[in-house]
């Protein structure tokens, strides 16, 4: 099992790569995909009051609870290096979920900066055989 899992991580690794050496240019030379998720990268801003942070925080949580019951919020995490979160947002705009964290108590006192990456579909496992471009 873990050398079928190695096998498969590798392959996968050699497709990205070729991905992006296909026509020399660091575009990948694959059509896009569409954007299924987005992952969010919220922290804390540097000098922000503890105490301001601890009065806010039941509040943050309850409507973040809101969000994932909501079906909004698909994961969340904790981020290990600096004080803040990491979710995978169950939504394909940008802008609606740079609106919605921004109001919630943390973004609405300016006090939490999100980094927003829409994710797709891994586009260079259109390389495997029998995948076609149109699918």
């Amino acid at each position: 099992m873990k050398a079928a899992l190695a096998a498969l991580l590798h392959v996968l690794a050699l497709l990205f790569g070729l991905g992006f050496m296909a026509d020399g240019h660091a575009q990948p030379a694959y059509p896009p995909v569409p954007t299924t998720r987005i992952l969010a990268i919220g922290t804390v801003q540097a000098g922000s009051d503890p105490t301001v942070l601890r009065a806010i925080l039941p509040s943050e949580v309850r409507e973040t609870v809101a969000l994932y019951l909501d079906g909004r919020i698909d994961q969340w995490f904790s981020l290990q290096d600096r004080t803040g979160v990491a979710f995978i947002l169950n939504m394909t705009s940008v802008d609606a979920a740079r609106e919605m964290l921004e109001n919630l108590p943390l973004g609405r006192a300016r006090l939490m900066r999100f980094e927003l990456i829409p994710l797709g579909p891994l586009n260079p496992l259109r390389q495997l055989q029998g995948m076609t471009q149109g699918r």
